[in-house]
């Protein structure tokens, strides 16, 4: 084997997160947001307007992304709160997500890690 392929031989890491194990089942969902490349969930904070305007992104839904919008809506807070009547959910070009209403970035890492993902 030469040098160059030696280089850029992958390696494979064990996860070091809250992953699934391989005799969970995933679960079915019309939609799957992959771990990035260092094993966190894509989920990011943008901070606009001098600190008046937080959003939260979720980027790189593959599948359905309308579905979790909407399960995010429903799911993410108790139905009639406060927090759920402020959020605002938008799919940008259709496989990404813009929450804004709140920081709200660590309860969705804990939505989703709670879904499975």
């Amino acid at each position: 084997m030469s040098a160059a392929l030696r280089l850029f031989r992958p390696t494979i890491r064990p996860c070091q997160h809250r992953c699934l194990s391989t005799s969970q089942e995933a679960p079915r969902l019309p939609y799957f947001i992959p771990r990035n490349s260092r094993g966190s969930l894509p989920v990011y904070s943008d901070i606009r307007n001098g600190g008046t305007r937080y959003l939260i992104s979720v980027r790189n839904v593959e599948g359905d992304a309308k579905a979790l919008a909407d399960d995010l809506t429903s799911g993410l807070f108790g139905p009639g709160s406060a927090e759920a009547q402020r959020m605002k959910v938008q799919v940008t070009r259709s496989k990404h997500l813009t929450l804004s209403g709140g920081r709200w970035k660590h309860k969705v890492m804990e939505w989703l890690t709670a879904k499975g993902f």
